[in-house]
């Protein structure tokens, strides 16, 4: 079982011991993200990630990585649209050190200014060197589709204007509002101790104010109309990405629909992948895939089409959604879908960094964390009509949005032509 405290000041720790290994992940997560932010400072959340490895009170730059790699360690960072997270994988012996790194680290920045220029130069080739994969981009564009004018539909990285206006002073009172230990999440698994790791951490954040939870504006929806963007690029390839509004976080057809993503384009033995480019080649990728938030979703396919074969491969693509929708999964892919599901989860529940991320992420979203046991017991209650529900709601003619880049600059009224679900 896991064992979790909450500190007086609203802070939360999470661990799960794991025999067998030697190793420990560790995971300090914030409930801040992209869809927290003001447009005009927008990626202010990924730049101050970036910024909290360059030192910190205690830790310079140089310190902070040899301290972790030099005991054989890795560490890492990432910012999401509704969190951000630093990250450590030690042996275990080297918890309190570990500990104490990333806890300055969120605590205590340094956030000199010469470090906040240089770092925005990097930041800024960071956004042009994802503009110029079209397999990156194209993501941008249909999130811009699903969420337009919104902060979750923009990118985390912002905009070379929007990251160019972010000034020291900005980060430092982001910092110090959104950093506080009722939005803070600390994460553990492996050979954890956690009566030390709670009695450590309680020691390091005593001082901190309980702050206010940070809020976010919710989602709209308010699609009635096919929707396409075309973005012209003589690629040798077309990089499509196709969306509907999916389900939140924690809805409760959640595994329904993880199951439809997997029955779909999960693997080498979805219907996208065999009809698609087995039985026709006209993509070398082509899959599907899912996006969960606290109040909305998407369902994503993605490929990477022939730039002579687009018409056909779309024209295939819906009418596979279209067959989902309409009639039942066989109940031998049911029963495939459903042991894949779970043999995923269970292989990468043998991983301590995996564990932490699945622990920490369920923590920090949703205040719980469901054991394997209990996820096993509500995905063996998903029926096969569950699935086709799950379909219907998500798979509409008026929900369609669809992002391409390739050299399509004439095809744009063709093509709209093709987003009807069969």
């Amino acid at each position: 079982m896991y064992r979790k405290s909450k500190l007086d000041n609203g802070l939360r720790v999470i661990t799960k011991r794991l025999s067998g290994v030697r190793s420990l992940s560790l995971g300090i997560w914030i409930n801040i993200g992209g869809r927290y932010e003001a447009s005009a400072r927008k990626g202010i959340s990924h730049f101050l990630e970036h910024l909290l490895f360059k030192g910190s009170k205690k830790y310079s730059c140089r310190a902070i990585k040899e301290s972790i790699e030099g005991v054989g360690g890795a560490l890492n960072g990432f910012t999401s649209e509704e969190l951000t997270c630093y990250l450590v994988k030690i042996p275990s012996r080297y918890l309190v050190k570990a500990l104490d790194i990333l806890s300055d680290m969120v605590a205590n920045p340094c956030l000199k200014q010469a470090d906040i220029e240089k770092e925005k130069t990097v930041i800024l080739e960071e956004l042009k060197m994802y503009r110029d994969l079209p397999q990156s981009y194209v993501y941008e564009l249909l999130d811009e589709l699903l969420w337009p004018h919104q902060a979750i539909g923009a990118p985390v990285i912002g905009t070379v204007e929007s990251v160019r206006n972010i000034d020291r002073d900005n980060l430092n009172s982001f910092q110090r509002t959104h950093y506080t230990p009722a939005n803070i999440v600390i994460s553990a698994a492996g050979l954890i101790d956690h009566d030390l790791l709670v009695k450590r951490v309680s020691a390091i954040f005593r001082e901190k104010n309980h702050g206010e939870l940070n809020a976010f504006t919710a989602a709209i929806d308010a699609q009635d109309k096919q929707q396409l963007k075309i973005f012209h690029k003589a690629t040798e390839q077309t990089h499509m990405a196709l969306g509907f509004h999916g389900l939140r976080r924690d809805h409760p057809l959640r595994h329904a629909q993880a199951l439809l993503h997997i029955i779909l384009g999960a693997n080498m033995s979805s219907r996208l992948f065999n009809e698609v480019r087995e039985k026709r080649g006209l993509a070398y990728e082509i899959g599907s895939g899912l996006k969960r938030y606290h109040d909305t979703g998407a369902f994503l396919v993605h490929a990477g089409i022939d730039n002579h074969k687009v018409d056909p491969c779309l024209e295939l693509i819906f009418k596979e959604l279209g067959k989902i929708k309409n009639k039942l999964v066989t109940i031998d892919e049911f029963k495939r879908a459903k042991e894949f599901y779970l043999g995923q989860l269970m292989l990468a529940l043998e991983d301590t960094m995996e564990y932490m991320l699945w622990m920490g992420e369920s923590m920090a979203c949703l205040d719980k964390v469901y054991t394997l046991e209990e996820v096993i017991k509500e995905v063996n209650k998903v029926s096969i009509e569950d699935l086709r529900q799950v379909a219907q709601q998500i798979f509409k003619r008026k929900k369609i949005n669809l992002a391409l880049i390739g050299p399509l600059e004439k095809e744009k009224k063709r093509i709209y032509t093709k987003l009807n679900l069969g």
